[in-house]
Order: C-alpha cells, then structure tokens, then sequence
C-alpha cells in the first residue's frame, strides 16, 4: 500500500499536473448565491439552466465574510476528471467501483495528534461560537432556504455500535448551533440508525466531514441492495485508493469523524424534534436538486444541534457542489452503475458490457445499457436486463439499451439507435404504478391520476434500441478504413 497518506490536497496537488482540469482566483466572491452562478458558467454541466459547459474544478480563495477560508467546487464535475483523480479509464469506472465494494479495504483509528482536521477546535459552549460565520458553505440560488452543505459525509452508528455508516444528505444552517437535514425515507442506514435513537427518545450522535477525497464522497453514495445494511461505504474508498480511511474519535461526540477531512462538525440529530427547512427566508424552496429544477422547502426536517467545529489550520478548503451539475452526476450516478452491473452480472453473466447513467438523468433518473447478444437463445435478454436494472436501483425511471457497437458515452450515437434501430409500436416498455425518486416533480398524482397515486411513484420506461438478432446483418454500420497513425495528420 501507499506510504503517502490519500486527502484532499494530495488529490488537488495531482490535479494542477493536467492542463485544464483545475483553476483558482483570487477575486473577491460572495458565498450567497454569487459563487455557485459564476460556476455556472465555468464548469457545471449536467442539468444545470444553460448557458453552462464542462470546466475545471475551481477554488475561490477570497470568500466575502470568510478570512483564511477557501471553498472548492466541481472537483467531480467531469468524469474524466474522475478517471484521472482515481487512476483509472473514465469508461469503466462503473466495474471498477463494483470491484471497489466486493473487496473493501476498512477503515482504520488514529492518534488525536495525526488527525489533521483537529488541529483547530470550536466548541459550542465557546461565547462567540456560530456555524454561520465558522462555516463557509454557499447559497446555489437567492431562493434557497439558507446556506447549505451539499457534500458533507455524515457518519453514524447503530445504538449499540455493532453498525456504522456514511451518507451524504443536504444540510442547512438553521441558527448559531443547529442544522436542518433531509434523510430521504428508505433505503439510507443513517436513517435507519436514526430512527433507532428516536424510538428509544435518544439523540444520535453523528460527525460530517468536508473537503475529503473523492474516493471517500463517490464511495460514501452507494446504497442497498450493493451495500447491505451495516456495509460502512469507507471501505469502498479503502478499496479504491488501497488504504484505509483514517479516523479519529469526536472531540464532543462518541462518534469517529474523518481523520483527514478539510472541516467536520460534531453533533447530535435530536429525537422527536423538526425544523421548517425554509424558516429563514419562506420562499417555499429548498436549494436547485439533481433533476435540475428547485426542491420544495421541507415543513419538517431532522435537527442536528451541533456541538463542535473543527478544521485545519492552514487555510481549510470548504468544499460545495451544485445540485443539478455534473458532479451529482459523478457522486450519484458512477455508484448507480456499479450497482446495476454487480446485479446482471450476476444474472446474466457476459450480456451487458457496460453501463451508463447520463447527465441528461441527473445520474440517477436514466441509464444507458450496452448489449451483447451472441445468439438467438440471447434475443429478448436485453429487456430482462432492464428490469435487472430497475431492481438495482429503484430510483432509475428510464433505460435505453443499444448493441455493441454503439458509444454509450455518446449521446448522438444512442439517440441514433433510437431513429434507426427502433419501432415505437413494438420496442416501447412502460411500468405503471413503481416506486422512483420524489424529487421528479412530475411524479404527482395532478400530472398522471391514472398511475400516481402518490408523490414519488412513476410510470417506467424501456427504450430497446437493439437489433433483433436474426436482422443483425441488415443493420451493419459503414466500416471505414483503420488508420492508426491519423493523428499524424493533425500536426
């Protein structure tokens, strides 16, 4: 294993040696809504309102309001840039991340004095504490409900200790020591941990840490049934950088933080206790959310009450993502593929080469499947893969699947299967009444009354673009010439 010990500035320090993929300014920005429009323009992507482009990851050092504080956003707004930052092809990052999570390498306890993201401590108790002035985290829009932590990982453990996990949710700063935090219900094991505590009247002591990694925040995002429940997602990161993450106990908590993070926060989410998202602003909205548009304000989130904030000394980099950007696209979607492929790996070994979950889907609503039928026996497994990947992952509301020879990356090559490859009558398969992801803001009984019966369900659609195998030679593309050496010719 590496001597040099993975964090943030070591991926950062890696970055800068690729043209292209990192800049940083010192001109003044506002964290209130100015910083997350100016990346906007530089380098959102994904579903964000254009004009927006694919750009470098961008560190702002001179944040109004924040001496000394840097905030770092679109660190993963690229998958390329991905690739590069965990040394490996962009294309298959889905199966390496699947091989990722089927031989974690698990975390590991440091010293007090080896935790880097304790080297300045802020407790609640100090007389002048307030995480709205010690926490650089932005607004996305002048409507959102607040300033928010968009990629913090959260980190709990079951009641009795025997379980323990990270998430990522989004977060608002409420007041001087209290944070509001969405768990959407289902399918999280902070959740479920925190539903625990609440039965038994007991608040839940938990620690989010920023500025990390990547390989700690895409790990930390992969959810049932890839990892079951009690399966901590740092392994995953221990697996891709092969060494463990390293933590350390809370300073105010009985909770371990991130050894190596840029921030944590200590804290309890309190039982029995709901704030109004919004009870700062009342603009009925929360923050811009991954399908592109802004999510309602929640009237009853969870309650953190945060204990202590912690930080390095040097300069810590407080770190933001966009909603709707690319990065959502990295951090949800890459997960979303590994999961999909583990399971029709496993079901039908060798049919599907790869996956894809696309920007255009925010990374969880839409996949891209790529087929290999060898003979006719095969014809028809390219629908049961679907279905495959819809129980994978049950926010997934569309797939499209293609041959072999389509780009999957490239979405004028799958849209072209659509117009040549593919009849309507015949090659459309919609699911009535499933289950999908609240956030679409279609999904409501007013939009469909025949299906909707409540928010979150949706009607599911398979788009099969592939041949049918007894037609393949009548759909074989124009073969040109090989030439290797073309790039000769543009010298």
């Amino acid at each position: 294993m590496s001597l040099e010990k993975w964090d943030l500035r070591k991926v950062l320090a890696e970055l800068q040696q690729h043209d292209g993929q990192y800049h940083e300014t010192d001109v003044e920005v506002d964290p209130d809504a100015q910083l997350a429009g100016v990346y906007r323009y530089i380098g959102a992507g994904g579903t964000v309102v254009r004009p927006t482009q694919e750009g470098p990851a961008m560190m702002f050092n001179n944040v109004k309001g924040f001496n000394d504080t840097r905030v770092l956003i679109g660190l993963m707004a690229s998958r390329k840039r991905v690739g590069l930052m965990f040394h490996h092809d962009y294309q298959t990052l889905g199966q390496f991340l699947n091989e990722a999570v089927t031989k974690p390498v698990w975390p590991t306890m440091v010293e007090e004095k080896d935790a880097p993201a304790h080297e300045v401590i802020h407790r609640a108790t100090d007389e002048d504490f307030d995480i709205r002035k010690l926490v650089a985290a932005p607004t996305n829009t002048p409507r959102d409900a607040g300033p928010y932590i968009t990629v913090g990982v959260v980190a709990g453990s079951s009641m009795d200790k025997s379980k323990s996990d990270v998430t990522i949710h989004r977060m608002v700063l409420e007041d001087k020591d209290k944070i509001g935090i969405y768990i959407m219900p289902g399918g999280r094991h902070i959740g479920a941990f925190a539903e625990e505590y609440e039965k038994a009247n007991q608040p839940m002591p938990i620690t989010i840490s920023i500025g990390l990694d990547p390989a700690i925040t895409i790990g930390a995002t992969f959810e049932p049934p890839t990892t079951p429940f009690g399966y901590n997602g740092l392994g995953v990161a221990g697996a891709i950088r092969q060494q463990p993450v390293e933590l350390v106990k809370g300073i105010t908590v009985d909770e371990n933080a991130i050894a190596r993070a840029e921030y944590t926060l200590e804290g309890y989410i309190m039982p029995n206790e709901r704030i109004q998202e919004d009870i700062n602003t009342h603009t009925g909205k929360a923050m811009p959310e991954f399908p592109g548009y802004d999510g309602d304000a929640n009237p009853a989130l969870q309650v953190i009450k945060v204990t202590a904030v912690t930080h390095r000394k040097e300069n810590p980099i407080m770190q933001s993502v966009i909603g709707p950007s690319e990065e959502h696209v990295s951090m949800a979607g890459i997960p979303t593929e590994a999961s999909i492929l583990s399971l029709v790996e496993r079901a039908i070994p060798g049919k599907v080469l790869n996956v894809y979950n696309p920007p255009a889907g925010g990374g969880k609503l839409m996949t891209i499947m790529q087929i290999h039928k060898e003979n006719a026996a095969d014809e028809g497994i390219q629908r049961q893969a679907a279905l495959l990947a819809f129980s994978a992952f049950k926010e997934l509301k569309t797939v499209i699947l293609v041959d072999d020879d389509v780009d999957i990356f490239d979405m004028n090559d799958v849209i072209w299967t659509m117009n040549t490859r593919f009849q309507a009558d015949q090659d459309l398969m919609v699911l009535q009444g499933m289950r999908n992801h609240p956030l679409d803001p279609s999904e409501r009984p007013e939009y469909d009354p025949k299906s909707i019966r409540f928010r979150g369900m949706s009607s599911k659609l398979v788009i099969d673009g592939t041949v049918p195998f007894d037609m393949k030679d009548q759909f074989e593309r124009a073969q040109f010439q090989e030439v290797p050496d073309w790039e000769k010719y543009l010298k």
